[in-house]
This record gives structure tokens, C-alpha cells and sequence, in this order.
């Protein structure tokens, strides 16, 4: 339906200042919250408030209010989802206006503690044929309902906040599509000249690693070859995390670090932690939580039992299998067998089983060096 324009030069040079401000560098919210302020001055509203809507759109996210103040907003405790009156505009988003609420055959009621309220107004917020929320007034002073007038100012401003929440989502957009191009550039850059160099220099030392070569020097070169390999191995890993994820945030490689650094007090020293392969893209949900779990059992048990001074995490994944390495130099599980019975043993049990549920295996295994290694893998 047509919308009634708005003809007081007043009204109307507020509502310029006040849409102008869009081209402001103000944080969203300010923003809004100037819009429903302004809305609620300009028709004499004693409350005023804006939601955003959820991304399924069935309810609200976020809940700005204009005209409670502390003590009632405590009082009222959490904010509206979207029922009764204010859902409405979720389901048939056009303008209403309403005498008394509690007249609606849809009104859910208030909550405990919320000031009474009765007539209403409630409009759209869009931009370009997208409803991002509702606009909301309620009280209007000295009347006893909105007016056309009213009406039409506030779609006004609900258009302009609706402006700025696509603006706001746009930028948003705008720079994550910039961090996944870097994320893009940095994996090419990594693999057509890092590793290729390392290659070159790895292939230089096999060749020199020959006789006549001997004792520490042809130790000291083969052990440069094999720290070259564990160099390309984390390098490829990182091309996987930077190429194969599709947005920013934290995952499973996010949550093995910082579950890490949570343990280093009960370890008693920093733990090494190496990725091969997509482990954050090949990795399921339901996996991923199983690992963790896995992890804080084994670093315990090293902090607790294995009287260790090194220990270190590998988490491999291809498209079939992940596969967690847990290594310590500690006593060796027969030599702890002692310490682990009430605790220990029972936490390795539990862990094979949760391997073997999920099709896989536990293997533990003592390292020509002395220490334990746990192997646990479970298919993808």
C-alpha cells in the first residue's frame, strides 16, 4: 500500500539529519539507537524499541530499547524473541497500529516486572524488498493512539535503519571475502616457493649425505633432512587451513591449541602439537569432539602418571582416516601401571572403547627410546 508522506518541514529536516548520519562512522547499534530515539521524539512515543531478526527469521536476535530505565530493563530481565504483537510483524511484515495491545487477539502478555503499555505501533525494517527487523513504539503521550502521520515518519526511519543493517552486513561480506583472499594468496605463495625451496635444500643434503661423510657431521645432516620433512609436512598442512576454509573461526585446530595450553599447568611443560593434512575441513563435528576428548585424557594421564619431560600431539587426516599420536619420554605404561590403576587404566580403557565404537583402534606402544606412544584412529 502507498505510504502517507511526511509534510511538517520540521519533522521532515530531523529525518534528513538524522538518515544522514548513515554516511557517519557510527557502530551499528549507536546508529540504531539514534533511529528509534528520533522516532520516539518525533511522535511523542513513551518506549521504542528495534529487532533484529534471527538468520532463519522465525524470531529476534537482538532487542535495542529507547525509554526504560535500569531498574525496569533488570526488572524485565530477558528480552523479547518475537511472540505475541511483536511476532506478527515477523510472519505479515507491514505496518500496524493499535489502540490498546492488550485489545489484540494475538498479545502474549507481559512478563513480570514490565510497565504497562497500550497503544502501538509497529513497522518493517527493509532494505530493498530484504525485512532485516521490526520497528516498535508504544505509549504515544498526550493521544491515545499513533496517527498516519506518525505512521509514515516511522517507516521512514525504519527504511533508513534497514539501510544500515544491510550496509553493516555488506562490510562485513566485504571483509571476509578480503581474509579469504589472503588466505588464498598466502597457500599459493607457500607452496610455489617455500616449499619448493625446502624440496631443493632437502634434495641438496640427501646428496650430500653420502660417504664420504661420517660420524656426527652425516648425523648432523640427516637429522637437518628430517627436520626439513617435518617443516614441509607443517607447511602443507597450513596450505590445507588456509586453501580448503571457507570462512574465519575458530575449529579444530583452534580447540587442540587451547585445549593444550589449558593442560600446561597439570603437564608441567609445553606440549609440542603438529597438523598433517585437512584436519580442519576433513574432520566431522562428532569426530572432532571425540578428539578433544581423547587429547585431555592422554595429556593428563602424561601429567599425572608418566613422570614425563617431553611430550608431543600429531593430528593427521586424509579423506579416509585421522589418525592422534600422543608421545611421552616418561616411565612407560608398565613401569606406571601402578600409579594408573585407579584412574589411568580405567581412562585408557574408556578410550579404546570410544576408538572402537567409532570403527577404530587404540594402540599403545613403547618407543625405542623408552616413553609411551598411544595411537588412536578412527575412519572419516
Amino acid at each position: 500500500m502507498p505510504y502517507r508522506r511526511v509534510e511538517d518541514p520540521a519533522k521532515l529536516r530531523r529525518l534528513l539529519e538524522a538518515v544522514l548520519l548513515l554516511e557517519a562512522d557510527l557502530s551499528l547499534p549507536v546508529l540504531l539507537r539514534h533511529f528509534v530515539q528520533e522516532a520516539c521524539s518525533m511522535t511523542n512515543a513513551r518506549y521504542g524499541a528495534l529487532g533484529v531478526l534471527n538468520d532463519d527469521r522465525t524470531g529476534l536476535a537482538e532487542f535495542i530499547t529507547v525509554g526504560l530505565n535500569d531498574a525496569e530493563e533488570r526488572a524485565i530481565g530477558h528480552r523479547p524473541t518475537g511472540l505475541g504483537v511483536l511476532g506478527l510483524l515477523i510472519v505479515d511484515p507491514k505496518p500496524l497500529r493499535l489502540a490498546n495491545i492488550a485489545d489484540h487477539p494475538g498479545r502474549a502478555g507481559f512478563p513480570p516486572g514490565h510497565p504497562e503499555m497500550r497503544s502501538f505501533l509497529g513497522v518493517p525494517v527493509a532494505a530493498h524488498d530484504e525485512v532485516y527487523g521490526n520497528l516498535y513504539l508504544t505509549d504515544k503521550v498526550g493521544w491515545s493512539e499513533f496517527t498516519q502521520d506518525d505512521e509514515a515518519l516511522v517507516v521512514a526511519f525504519a527504511q533508513a535503519a534497514g539501510i544500515a543493517i544491510e550496509n553493516a552486513r555488506l562490510h562485513d561480506r566485504v571483509q571476509e571475502v578480503a581474509v579469504l583472499e589472503d588466505r588464498d594468496r598466502i597457500a599459493r605463495d607457500l607452496h610455489d616457493a617455500v616449499i619448493q625451496r625446502l624440496f631443493a635444500i632437502g634434495l641438496s643434503l640427501q646428496g650430500i649425505a653420502r660417504p664420504p661423510l661420517e660420524g656426527q657431521t652425516l648425523e648432523r645432516v640427516q637429522r637437518a633432512i628430517r627436520d626439513l620433512d617435518d617443516t614441509i609436512r607443517q607447511i602443507r598442512s597450513s596450505i590445507f587451513q588456509l586453501s580448503s576454509t571457507s570462512s574465519p573461526g575458530p575449529g579444530l585446530r583452534a580447540s587442540v591449541l587451547a585445549l593444550v595450553h589449558e593442560l600446561r599447568p597439570v603437564v608441567g611443560f609445553d606440549v609440542s602439537v603438529s597438523f598433517e593434512g585437512p584436519v580442519e575441513t576433513a574432520v566431522p563435528e562428532p569426530t572432532a569432539e571425540h578428539l578433544v576428548f581423547t587429547i585431555r585424557e592422554l595429556l593428563t594421564n602424561v601429567g599425572r602418571h608418566a613422570k614425563a619431560s617431553r611430550a608431543s600431539v600429531l593430528l593427521r587426516a586424509d579423506t579416509a582416516t585421522v589418525t592422534l599420536e600422543v608421545v611421552d619420554d616418561g616411565r612407560g605404561i608398565e613401569a606406571a601401571s601402578g600409579d594408573r590403576t585407579s584412574g589411568g587404566r580405567l581412562g585408557l580403557a574408556n578410550l579404546r572403547r570410544r576408538a572402537e565404537r567409532l570403527g577404530g583402534e587404540m594402540v599403545l606402544e613403547t618407543p625405542e627410546g623408552g616413553g609411551t606412544s598411544v595411537l588412536w584412529r578412527v575412519p572419516i
